[in-house]
């Protein structure tokens, strides 16, 4: 199983087009975007041009169906695409095209730099995903590794005021992983001396003694809630946003407990 891992990485090796009866070649080194988390990020590639006279390197919108010399798209599982964009300057505001007007051009020999980007929000499928760009004598590979990434929140389930009947009352978990990510959510048994999953403790605030409950992930309260995958836990599909799960807690009817403020945590986690 593996958490919050996202590895970016585009391989460049292309050619240039150049003026009749030169004999030039062009160099650039791997732009590794490295981890990418949904959030916008840039990453660079250093090149090499030797050429003794005017050169010009064009890009195509690559092989990703929707692709254009703006917005290129590399290819993953069950045809998902990533976005990704390539700039002629470190500000990123000169899109690298395929036309006069758009390529990069120079004179002699010189190193350059390829300016890459992947735009932030978008929250696909695990699994690689790849493009091929071409320039006018050769081409290159785009490739980018999506691994499954989870992040897991809860609110405070307060039962209020117990007079001795059942009671009962509700919490959420929020979980946002990775678009098609399968999960499981866990509740550990509480920090009450001797609790288990199936029989947590609250413990007093001023006199140490205890409240049993039960934490169920059925509104009926029959199934309960523990921390062994494929047992007891909640299992769920990611689909890159927020996906709320109800916590359904039980206090029995008939425990008299010593009047006190009785509390417990609960330690919620994600697996994937």
């Amino acid at each position: 199983m593996r958490r919050l891992t996202l590895a970016v990485l585009l391989l460049i090796a292309f050619g240039a087009r150049l003026a009749a009866g030169q004999a030039c070649s062009l160099t650039i080194t791997t732009l590794n975007f490295g981890t990418y988390d949904a959030t916008l990020l840039n990453g660079t590639a250093a090149g090499t041009v030797t050429c003794a006279g005017a050169w010009d390197i064009p890009l195509n919108a690559g092989t990703g169906a929707g692709g254009t010399e703006t917005i290129r798209k590399m290819t993953g599982p069950g045809g998902v695409e990533l976005s990704y964009e390539l700039f002629t300057n470190a500000g990123r505001t000169t899109n690298w095209g395929n036309t006069q007007t758009t390529d990069l051009n120079g004179n002699g020999n010189t190193n350059i730099t390829v300016y890459g980007q992947i735009s932030a929000g978008q929250n696909v499928a695990q699994g690689t995903y790849i493009d091929t760009v071409s320039s006018a004598t050769t081409s290159f590979t785009v490739v980018a590794e999506i691994q499954p990434q989870c992040t897991i929140s809860a609110n405070t389930l307060a039962f209020g005021a117990y007079t001795g009947v059942l009671l009962h009352s509700t919490s959420t978990i929020s979980v946002t992983c990775t678009n098609y990510a399968a999960y499981n959510v866990g509740l550990n048994a509480g920090l009450a001396t001797g609790a288990t999953v199936t029989t947590r403790k609250m413990t007093g605030t001023y006199h140490g003694g205890t409240l049993g409950y039960s934490l169920y992930s059925n509104s009926t309260h029959t199934t309960n809630w523990g921390q062994t995958v494929g047992t007891d836990t909640v299992a769920g599909i990611g689909t890159g946003v927020n996906q709320s799960l109800t916590v359904y807690g039980q206090i029995s009817a008939g425990t008299i407990p010593a009047a006190d403020g009785y509390s417990d945590t609960i330690t919620a986690t994600v697996t994937y």
